[in-house]
């Protein structure tokens, strides 16, 4: 696996789009539970970030214990010291690749976190091995790869002016919603299990966003992140400086603004896998 180079999260900057980030979240979550299901008693949310969906996930369901795991001792930290005080909920700075839980789980919930694991492929039978018989495995992943907002920073980031400082930084990477049920489909069906199923799908949201520069601002707390911390910030003229006046400009002309908000289109892929 190639090494990458490190960044560190923010929370505030992640949380600025709060609602529009819960969303899939909270549409992938109402399919997770089918007509006739019992209810999860042992859930975990791989990737929790500050915690705020995680917590959804214990009013959810009120007799279930969570769990939040994610590398980022931020996002911990964050949630660990901003949501709200409950015993059945619980956080950790783990890395979800070599996550182990004591006893198998009766719910895996992964939201936008696996597109940063290289080959996640290849993980999936893993989390599946995690599960109680009966349990289930629900993720969600952005599918923007071939958006303007991505293209036009990958394109910007192999300038001679900014490639020299980007090896090595993180990037995105998520199949469509056909590769992973093909992955899934023939895992989950030797579990034998009478309800075993893999359901997968796609949805691309319009967000309307409002303020100066909003794309940019969106990404820089996502998908740009790891980039912009990769390059030197020392004045106006630095690199980080210029990369991110750049892709200001561009994103403006790819995503103009009207009197209405500045209309950001993002397809994301949805797994539930039921054993």
């Amino acid at each position: 696996m190639t090494e990458e180079r490190a960044h560190r999260w923010d929370p505030q900057l992640y949380l600025a789009h709060a609602d529009d980030r819960a969303r899939p979240f909270v549409e992938l979550l109402a399919r997770v539970q089918r007509p006739g299901d019992a209810a999860p008693r042992r859930v975990v949310d791989l990737g929790c970030g500050p915690g705020h969906l995680t917590a959804l996930m214990a009013e959810r369901w009120p007799q279930a214990v969570v769990h939040g795991l994610d590398s980022s001792s931020e996002m911990v930290e964050a949630a660990r010291r901003d949501v709200p005080a409950d015993p059945r909920l619980s956080f950790e700075v783990a890395d979800l690749r070599s996550w182990r839980p004591e006893e198998p789980v009766d719910l895996i919930v992964s939201n936008a976190t696996l597109q940063w694991v290289p080959d996640h492929l290849a993980l999936l039978p893993h989390l599946l091995a995690q599960l109680a018989p009966g349990g289930t495995l629900a993720f969600q992943v952005p599918g923007n790869e071939q958006a303007p907002s991505t293209l036009l920073r990958r394109e910007l980031a192999r300038d001679p002016r900014f490639a020299p400082y980007l090896h090595g930084v993180a990037e995105v990477a998520a199949h469509d919603p056909a590769v992973y049920r093909e992955h899934l489909a023939p895992v989950v069906a030797a579990t034998g299990g009478s309800g075993a199923e893999v359901d997968a799908w796609e949805t691309t949201y319009l967000h309307v966003l409002a303020g100066e520069d909003p794309v940019f601002e969106w990404l820089s707390g996502t998908g740009a992140r790891p980039t912009l911390q990769a390059l030197p910030d020392g004045g106006d003229d630095s690199p980080r400086r210029r990369f991110a006046s750049e892709l200001r400009a561009a994103l403006r002309t790819a995503y103009p603004a009207s009197e209405h908000g500045t209309v950001l289109p993002f397809r994301r892929v949805f797994v539930v896998a039921h054993l």
